[in-house]
């Protein structure tokens, strides 16, 4: 099982229904599912788990955007998440938020300008995250680690470990401080070994390919945090 940091206290009591959870997944292209052409994606895959007969009755929207960084997932949130509602539900009850990898992008060449850079990255994403907790719960699914061989990627882009490292610890720090669940997809691949998250990315070495995908389902659905918060 993963650790993770602490479920929030709201936890044990907001998620006790006997209904399905209408739930918004926000974020980049690795949300909407790109490299996969066989499940569409990790949301995608959970989505029409979600739709057989047998199913609790959750709902997800998958709202990925191939490359969308933490301000543009910013400026759609609100709007994002008051679309959302369904039947009786006027609002969305869980927010799983994905984005970051885009911002630690170097431009044109490998010492680069960076997307987003760091202060201007810890600013957007404390907002980002703290308008999402104030609309419903969130949680936070961190980036795959890429292949710094294969760069750039569209013969511009530039990612490396370093900084995705840094983007990352970023994020997490934040959501510690703010008590969101923080799923560190980053160092949990890495520690399973080059061979393993190389043979799980796409030929562009950014992209996760379809077993990729199905392991990164997996290691959402095996999370602590997901387990305690959507009833099965």
């Amino acid at each position: 099982m993963v650790n993770t940091v602490s479920v929030p206290r709201f936890v044990s009591t907001r998620f006790k229904i006997n209904q399905g959870l209408k739930i918004i997944a926000l974020g980049d292209s690795i949300v909407y599912g790109f490299g996969d052409p066989v499940g569409g994606g990790w949301v995608e895959r959970l989505r029409r788990q979600w739709m057989q007969v047998d199913s609790p009755g959750h709902v997800i929207y998958n709202l990925g955007i191939r490359g969308n960084g933490v301000t543009q997932v910013l400026q759609r949130l609100h709007q994002e998440f008051s679309q959302r509602g369904e039947l009786r539900n006027r609002y969305p009850d869980l927010i799983i938020l994905s984005v970051g990898i885009n911002d630690s992008a170097r431009l044109g060449r490998k010492d680069g300008k960076l997307f987003t850079d760091l202060p201007l990255f810890d600013k957007q994403m404390r907002k980002l995250l703290e308008e999402a907790q104030n609309l419903c719960p969130v949680i936070f699914v961190g980036m795959t680690p890429v292949d710094e061989h294969k760069m750039p990627f569209l013969d511009c882009f530039y990612y490396n470990h370093t900084d995705q490292y840094n983007y990352k610890e970023i994020t997490k720090k934040l959501c510690l401080q703010l008590e969101i669940p923080y799923l560190d997809i980053f160092d949990l691949w890495m520690k399973r070994g080059q061979f393993w998250w190389h043979s799980r990315l796409s030929q562009d070495g950014l992209h996760p390919n379809s077993l990729g995908y199905e392991e990164l389902l997996n290691d959402v659905m095996n999370w602590q945090a997901i387990r305690q918060i959507i009833p099965y």
